[in-house]
């Protein structure tokens, strides 16, 4: 199968590197500049790997959902020390809970961008290969999981399409016909997936797949500039692990808002932050442009 992007080549050790580094940060740093770094490098990402189609169709969705949850959080949580006016029922509607509404949500649209991304790059037999060893029954459940994704998009539409040559189509009209033509359709999904799984399993227990002494064919191997992506990966997350740690990227919303990520210090985390995040796309870019040169020296 041809790699989505660059990144895509490199050894899966690389990719897990990657995406555990940047969904942890994302995750669990709620700065709120390197949220936006986050969203913002995610969105970027994502637009490469999958076209800039599928990301206005994602943030299509996601907008009015960032919208809802900032304002859900801010008419059910009502601490912060700025009020912004008085509900009817004598509630504030504060500025500090508007601002972690929008920042925690503005998180969870990244970490589903990230998420997006690493089901584009870190597919299941990069996962079986990293802990097929180590934990082989969790590991083939979970590539057969991230397997069944775009199968079964592919199988619904086939399962819609077969409908529609026996003149079965949605109706256009009742709910509960709507329900009943949905229903068989899933029925028949459920059973296909079934039976592709029992037969999976079947076919990975002739092949010994488990077994103490079994080995395995790999195509990956470790090469020179893996080394390098791991050791920039690798520094570059520890320092800003120390950074955080330290304490010297905070932010409070409660009850007051603000925190500390001013100066040199704060900028180059941020930068190097940046760095980490947009890595698959400079690398993408480098060879890009390393390809046309080659094509017009050739």
């Amino acid at each position: 199968m041809r790699d989505k992007d660059a990144f895509s080549g490199f050894h899966p050790i690389v990719n897990f590197l990657y995406f555990g580094l940047v969904l942890g940060l994302s995750m669990f740093v709620l700065h709120p500049a390197f949220v936006i770094i986050a969203l913002f490098c995610s969105s970027i990402y994502y637009k490469t790997l999958n076209g800039g189609r599928s990301l206005l169709r994602f943030f299509r969705f996601a907008a009015p959902a960032i919208f809802l949850i900032t304002l859900l959080n801010a008419l059910f949580n009502h601490k912060g020390s700025t009020p912004l006016l008085f509900l009817p029922s004598g509630n504030p509607l504060t500025l500090e809970s508007l601002a972690y509404g929008a920042v925690s949500s503005a998180m969870y649209a990244a970490v589903i961008l990230w998420f997006g991304c690493a089901t584009a790059v870190f597919t299941s037999d990069k996962f079986v290969y990293l802990f097929g060893r180590a934990i082989p029954s969790l590991s083939l459940l979970i590539a057969m999981t991230l397997r069944f994704i775009p199968k079964f998009r592919a199988q619904i539409k086939s399962i819609v399409e077969a409908q529609a040559a026996m003149g079965r189509r949605m109706p256009s009209r009742g709910f509960a016909a709507r329900i009943k033509y949905a229903s068989s359709c899933v029925s028949a999904l459920a059973s296909w997936a079934f039976e592709n799984a029992v037969d999976t399993a079947d076919s990975m227990r002739g092949r010994g797949y488990g077994l103490p002494g079994r080995t395995s064919y790999s195509i990956y191997t470790f090469s020179a500039r893996d080394r390098r992506a791991v050791v920039w990966l690798s520094a570059c997350g520890l320092y800003i692990l120390s950074v955080c740690a330290s304490g010297m990227i905070s932010w409070s919303y409660f009850p007051d808002m603000g925190g500390c990520a001013a100066g040199a210090g704060g900028a180059a985390t941020a930068l190097f932050y940046a760095a980490v995040c947009l890595t698959p796309v400079i690398i993408d870019a480098k060879e890009g442009r390393r390809c046309t040169s080659s094509r017009s020296t050739g």
